[in-house]
């Protein structure tokens, strides 16, 4: 699929252009200049023509500031990647000293390059875009992303310089793993190991992620998506707008995805934020795998792994059945280890079990451990069957299913994990009559 990449300074309106041709608000748009701090990709079409969007942080040079040292390197590797290069400017600023440095380096790139204009609002501002010829990349495309007007031009054009299409293979069933966790503790260091490029930004300062960003990972015979998202921190302590809607795409990461990846910080040990993170995983039926990182900086004897292990279980009680893997991303301690168990686990929640088989294994266990009689009232389990969800959900049918309680519920939820693989994957077991 052909690339298109959207740079320019910062607070030109790029995360407004980018939503206006995704068709969604996937950027975070801010009026703070460096909103926009990774790559962004998004997929949209034009008469029929798909093909894929990079947002990108603004582009600055000769600042001291780590983040803009960072975005100019991103925007650097967006260049590289993109076939088509929207380079945006603003009408009210007119050409600024980094617009005139930025169309230097674009027209050495020897890519196709569409000079926008953005923010005409009027027809009085229509007549500057005349003064951005001297930007020497052709004639400019005045639009206003905010409302749309000009982009229909625009994309016509876009289309018609895009190379021809490659066929591929559909991308749409592809697992999609999520690495969610606290600020911090290695989320983004562990997607730029995996893809084997800095694909995010990583500093020491917590909350450097804000979007959640998708990467298509395709070695050793795995293929899937990898989503790298923002730290959840506790509600209280969210007080920028930025870190808010953070925050929600990283919940909607969570929703969207096949597989979450748990990153916990072996230092800090597990938080109650931590516990927050992996309830939500639960509630959205997600598989689950628990990666404690930065494990090279702890004190270890005999058994601090085991024993480690044992705590986080504890806490995670009664759902405590999820592969826990200890990992230095700096050191690239097995963190090939995260992506095996990973698709695992996704396999294992699309694992079905035939009727068959459910009820010639969990009939003879129930009717040698049925469960108890309440009130004198005997339950009596007479089918089992797997239903068809997107999740494992499995139906018993008895006479008196509003007498089960939740003890005798983990009993068959135990003895369905004993003899399938469903490690990592929440399940649910409804008791109807019969």
């Amino acid at each position: 699929m052909s690339i298109v990449a959207i740079v320019g300074r910062p607070n030109v309106g790029k995360s407004t252009l980018f939503n206006r041709l995704v068709g969604m608000r996937k950027a975070i748009v801010d009026d703070i200049a460096g909103t926009t701090r990774d790559r962004h990709y998004g997929k949209t079409d034009w008469n029929g023509r798909e093909f894929s969007v990079i947002d990108t942080g603004g582009y600055v040079v000769g600042s001291d500031d780590v983040f803009e040292e960072e975005i100019r390197k991103q925007v650097d590797l967006a260049l590289d990647e993109a076939d088509v290069i929207l380079f945006l400017v603003e009408v009210s600023t007119g050409i600024t000293d980094l617009d005139g440095m930025m169309a230097d380096k674009l027209r050495r790139s020897k890519k196709k390059i569409f000079l926008v204009v953005n923010k005409i609002d009027n027809n009085d501002q229509l007549y500057g875009t005349h003064e951005f010829y001297g930007l020497g990349l052709g004639d400019p495309y005045p639009i206003a992303a905010m409302s749309g007007s000009g982009t229909g031009e625009l994309m016509d054009d876009l289309i018609a310089a895009l190379p021809d299409e490659k066929p591929s293979p559909d991308e749409l069933d592809l697992p999609r793993i999520a690495i969610i966790g606290r600020p911090n503790v290695g989320k983004s260091s562990l997607t730029n190991a995996l893809l084997g490029e800095e694909r995010n930004i990583v500093t020491a300062i917590a909350g450097t992620t804000r979007d959640s960003v998708l990467s298509r990972y395709n070695k050793f015979g795995l293929d899937f998506y990898l989503i790298d998202t923002a730290g959840l921190r506790k509600k209280t302590k969210v007080t920028e707008d930025l870190e808010f809607y953070s925050v929600l795409r990283s919940i909607r990461s969570i929703e969207t995805s096949d597989v979450c990846v748990l990153m916990l910080d072996a230092t800090q040990g597990v938080e109650s934020q931590d516990m927050n993170i992996f309830g939500l995983m639960v509630k959205n039926k997600k598989g689950c795998v628990i990666v404690v990182n930065k494990w090279d900086l702890v004190e270890k004897e005999t058994n601090t792994m085991r024993d480690f292990t044992e705590n986080i279980k504890r806490k995670l009680a009664p759902f405590s059945d999820v592969p826990v893997i200890f990992t230095s991303v700096l050191n690239k301690q097995r963190i090939m280890d995260v992506l095996q168990i990973a698709i695992r686990v996704y396999h294992s929640r699309k694992r079905v079990v035939k009727t068959s088989e459910l009820n010639d294994f969990l009939l003879p266990i129930i009717e040698e451990t049925p469960p108890p009689a309440i009130k004198g009232k005997y339950v009596r389990i007479k089918y089992v069957s797997m239903l068809p969800s997107p999740t494992p959900s499995f139906a018993f049918f008895a006479n008196l299913p509003q007498y089960i309680r939740d003890p005798y519920r983990r009993f068959l939820e135990n003895k369905i994990r004993a003899h399938w693989d469903f490690s990592g994957v929440p399940l649910q077991l409804f008791f109807r009559a019969k």
